[in-house]
């Protein structure tokens, strides 16, 4: 990523999120546009832990595994604050690691200091190459990504790194993941999940109970 990009944060709302969605709605301003998220918290939360989990190309914030980001963001919500955030430049990886690393900036005005970062997809190069700017940062987690824009994967260590993928993936094949663990540094783990496509929907139960517990593991 570029040393002459730079982000700031001018002001923060709420916006109303989709029928279809649940959470509280966080609209980002920035001084390169705003980025929508979806904050999932309790009432009263108070905690140094938190999620940012990502999407693909498209953006979004549903994700993979029959919408696991939302499941999981649910179930912790009471201990750890996840947000679900939206890119404002969909596929453009410098743009979309700026977002992230806006987002962490907000996450460190509430008092957070370990943050895990999980992308799919496009989403996985994503999180490789936001993490190593951000010393709040102490887990990634990269699920089906993508090999464009992953060659700073060393540079993650000594950040917790998770590689998950799909067997049967035939739109980003697994050798993909089995190469970014190649060259990425200890500590590191790759799981390969036989049986499942690019959406990782064959093995969504056990995909987002693994995933889950790792990140639980990382946060304790």
């Amino acid at each position: 990523m570029s040393d002459n990009l730079s982000i700031q944060i001018l002001d923060y709302y709420t916006w109303e999120i989709p029928d279809s969605e649940i959470g509280q709605g966080l609209l980002l301003k920035t001084n390169r546009g705003s980025i929508k998220t979806i904050v999932h918290q309790s009432p009263q939360l108070q905690t140094d832990k938190a999620i940012i989990w990502v999407c693909g190309a498209n953006g979004g914030f549903e994700g993979p595994a029959n919408g696991m980001y939302r499941t999981i963001s649910e179930s912790l919500k009471n201990t750890i604050r996840s947000i679900r955030m939206d890119y404002r430049e969909p596929n453009v990886l410098s743009e979309c690691a700026l977002d992230i690393l806006s987002t962490i900036t907000f996450l460190k005005s509430l008092g957070h200091s370990q943050i895990v970062l999980v992308g799919h997809s496009f989403g996985g190069a994503v999180v490789i190459t936001a993490a190593e700017f951000s010393d709040l940062v102490i887990g990634v987690v990269a699920l089906s990504s993508q090999g464009y824009g992953t060659s700073t994967v060393a540079n993650i260590s000594p950040r917790s790194l998770l590689l998950l993928h799909g067997g049967s993936d035939t739109r980003l094949p697994s050798e993909i993941s089995e190469k970014i663990y190649l060259y990425a540094k200890e500590p590191k783990e790759i799981k390969i999940f036989p049986g499942n496509s690019h959406g990782l929907r064959e093995s969504s139960d056990e995909i987002t109970l693994f995933v889950k517990n790792w990140i639980l593991n990382i946060l304790e």
